[in-house]
């Protein structure tokens, strides 16, 4: 082989090296799915929240004995930290695989968490522990009137919206017996936010009778999001700090 044609194929495959390195250079790839798509949005828009603890707080026991369903509140707003770990106790993450405090068939988590409080209306994601804003509106009133009128909801200064993606099971379980798993689910998470609730010497009720196109349309939800229980939380209005 001739030292121009040894020159020749050098060349070729330095360049040949170069376009490799070009395609695969950092950022040039898709964007990851799941939390890390948390990235594209607006930091202002996003609430990282403190760590959830673990410890401390009423006994489980004593969390359950003292529970009851509170209907009237005081106006103190909720901290950052106890919005933060009622989110966790309904859907937070308690494992490296990705399990969470509640149960749900097939580890599918059709679950999706909102928070309504007079800053607007955020959106939990489990997996990176932080609340996103959809709206900077205080929703409220509107979602009162949604709510038929029910007090605890315009007097609380967090309502926790739990809603269902019906699909995410359905693609396992089917259509007809899904339902029953997701609305299942539901309940499990509603008693982890009302008993943590109790722990942090706050006070919570369930409300289920309202009109679900109202609370999507107040709310802003997604289609798919279908709202299965509001639950006003804050200090009862008997106990006040």
């Amino acid at each position: 082989m001739g030292r121009h044609v040894q020159m020749a194929l050098v060349l070729a495959c330095l360049a040949l090296l170069a376009v490799m390195a070009g395609c695969s250079a950092p950022g040039s790839g898709p964007e990851p799915a799941g939390d890390s798509a948390v990235a594209s949005v607006e930091p202002e828009m996003v609430t990282p929240l403190p760590a959830p603890s673990a410890s401390g707080g009423a006994s489980l026991a004593e969390a359950l004995a003292q529970r009851r369903s509170i209907r009237s509140f005081a106006q103190e707003s909720l901290t950052t930290a106890q919005l933060g770990q009622l989110c966790w106790a309904a859907q937070g993450v308690t494992s490296p695989h990705g399990y969470r405090t509640a149960p749900s068939a097939g580890a599918l988590y059709p679950l999706e968490i909102y928070v309504v409080t007079a800053a607007g209306v955020f959106h939990y994601e489990p997996g990176s522990h932080q609340l996103v804003a959809a709206s900077e509106a205080d929703r409220r009133q509107a979602l009162y009137e949604a709510a038929l009128r029910q007090d605890p909801v315009r007097e609380a200064p967090a309502i926790f919206v739990v809603t269902a993606v019906y699909g995410r099971t359905a693609e396992k379980y089917g259509p007809e017996r899904s339902p029953r798993y997701v609305h299942l689910e539901a309940g499990h998470a509603a008693q982890n936010l009302l008993l943590q609730a109790v722990a942090l010497g706050l006070g919570g009720v369930p409300i289920g009778a309202f009109q679900d196109q109202q609370v999507q349309e107040a709310l802003g939800l997604p289609a798919d999001r279908e709202p299965l229980y509001l639950i006003p939380v804050g200090y009862p209005q008997e106990a006040s700090p």
